[in-house]
């Protein structure tokens, strides 16, 4: 007996199967899903899917992890997306948070996304004094766990990301600090209880940092806002009344993140190895 899903299938127009295919896509999540399982969703026969899928990923509308044989969203639907929604990315979104802060405090404020095991800063801020930190000028990368705002983004994401990324990362950091894994874990540890990153490891004499992280709608840490300026700067009262201004404009800008950000899909999508 023919099953009625199949039956219906067979009525549909192309556009109607390619729907069918990407609303699916989307119910698995960032995870993706194989060719079988879309098939047995869809109610469509295994070649038919296959065919679809093959020109869904020449358009770059959805892509295929060709390592687990697993299909997702492609950027390219993302793209289209976000022109039909929120314009606004996270860079141009955060860039009057940056000014306010900076405006408000004096210091120099550092946008940094995450990418892979890494964190890029995409903007920044300069105060009055000079500076010196881990990114340098935008455009910048900087290993995650090493200075604030890359904590700030480690500490937040899911254990297993966060395992893998000590132990791809671990031997990195330690070919330029003397950090350690213990270091590490108390690190994150302590940047997860008080919500923000303020380790001064005196790996830059005389300079500090404090790093928040901003959350995407699950939860996981894609980008972080942090300050930089001189350890005389960021002690005391003061540390904590900078740490709840960053921390409340980081939940501001979490709140009308454009879900379709490129710069967001990347950023919690696999790690892939940096170049």
């Amino acid at each position: 007996m023919i099953d009625d899903a199949k039956t219906k299938s067979s009525d549909r127009s192309g556009p109607a199967r390619i729907a069918s295919l990407l609303r699916h896509l989307g119910e698995a999540g960032t995870g993706g899903t194989r060719l079988s399982a879309l098939a047995e969703a869809t109610g469509l026969p295994v070649p038919t899917a296959l065919r679809l899928l093959r020109a869904l990923v020449t358009e770059d509308l959805v892509d295929l992890d060709p390592a687990t044989k697993t299909y997702r969203l492609g950027l390219g639907l993302f793209r289209l997306a976000a022109k039909a929604g929120n314009p606004l990315g996270l860079r141009d979104l955060a860039r009057p948070t940056l000014l306010r802060l900076t405006g408000a405090l004096g210091e120099t404020v550092f946008l940094l996304v995450r990418s892979g095991y890494d964190a890029v800063c995409i903007d920044r801020t300069a105060g009055p004094l000079p500076i010196r930190s881990f990114t340098g000028d935008i455009g910048g990368r900087v290993m995650l766990g090493l200075g604030q705002g890359s904590m700030a983004i480690l500490a937040h994401l899911p254990a297993d990301e966060q395992e893998a990324v000590i132990r791809f990362n671990l031997p990195r950091i330690r070919e330029v600090t003397s950090l350690d894994e213990a270091f590490l874990l108390t690190e994150i540890a302590r940047t997860r209880d008080l919500g923000y990153c303020a380790a001064a490891s005196g790996l830059i004499p005389g300079m500090a940092g404090l790093g928040v992280p901003i959350l995407d709608a699950e939860g996981r840490a894609v980008a972080a806002l942090s300050v930089g300026s001189t350890v005389d700067r960021l002690a005391g009262e003061r540390r904590e009344a900078i740490a709840g201004m960053l921390r409340r404009e980081a939940a501001g800008i979490t709140s009308r993140l454009n879900p379709f950000d490129e710069t967001l899909r990347r950023a919690g999508a696999a790690m892939e190895r940096p170049s």
